[in-house]
């Protein structure tokens, strides 16, 4: 019998054998001549530990003017889940646009092939937290690729893999010569969101997708007048369904981000 997987959601009877015993550390470069500074995640339980670490790289990095996407992010940090999570680190450089990933598990031997759709070396105990189908790495290539940015995987120095994701900085807009000595932005398509529309996309800043639930407990008021809000967003373009209840940023979602 065929069944969806949505990672992060499904629940698991039994204790997994992957589990997560290193903190992950975060460093955090807002001046390139200065140290950087460190938040660390604990380990949890793989699910939790997975979804935090996912959660606290997008804020960061958007704290810092950047533009990748939570569900790239979210591939990569899965990846590490092939590591073993050991000694994962994770920079954030350049404004947000640069992120590295780096860890000391037992490395990645064939990197091109491992940038191909549906190589995989995930185990029976890692498929319980992830896709396992060789989808994450390519992805995220694809996607940045598509966008004018990177992926690159290289060795660690004494062992271990750094998978590092890059995106190009978005143009200033262009602007239009408007009278004598006179310029203005060139038009571009605008959306007004209400007070609760900007609280729904403050909470995808650092969530993949979002609820009424959801909201209800972020910022309190009553679950029909977030799914208004939801439904309104979504006739709007600026969120979509993917099954169920939960709505995902689309693109122009995305370019509204704060």
């Amino acid at each position: 019998m065929s069944r969806a997987f949505y990672p992060f959601v499904e629940e698991n009877q039994e204790e997994a054998e992957v589990q997560a015993r290193y903190a992950a550390r975060i460093a955090v470069y807002d001046d390139a001549a200065s140290a950087p500074r460190v938040v660390v995640v604990d380990p949890t339980d793989v699910r939790s530990y997975l979804e935090e670490i996912t959660s606290e790289v997008s804020r960061l990095s958007r704290e810092q003017g950047g533009h990748i996407p939570f569900m790239v992010i979210r591939e990569v940090v899965e990846n590490l889940i092939h590591a073993y999570f050991r000694e994962p680190a994770i920079s954030i450089l350049d404004g947000g646009d640069t992120i590295r990933f780096a860890d000391q598990g037992p490395g990645i031997k064939e990197k091109e092939r491992a940038l191909e759709y549906g190589t995989t070396s995930a185990t029976e105990e890692m498929k319980r937290y992830i896709r396992g189908v060789g989808s994450g790495l390519p992805y995220a290539q694809q996607y940045l690729h598509d966008h004018g940015g990177t992926l690159e995987i290289q060795d660690n120095i004494s062992g271990g893999t750094i998978v590092t994701i890059s995106m190009e900085q978005p143009k200033k807009p262009q602007v239009e010569a408007v009278g004598r000595g006179m310029v203005e932005p060139v038009a571009r398509p605008t959306v007004t969101l209400s007070a609760r529309g900007e609280k729904v996309l403050a909470y995808l800043v650092s969530h993949e997708s979002v609820g009424p639930k959801d909201l209800v407990d972020a910022y309190g008021g009553s679950q029909p007048t977030w799914s208004r809000e939801l439904k309104s967003l979504e006739g709007a373009g600026v969120v979509s369904k993917r099954g169920g209840q939960k709505r995902y940023l689309t693109n122009l979602g995305q370019l509204l981000l704060p």
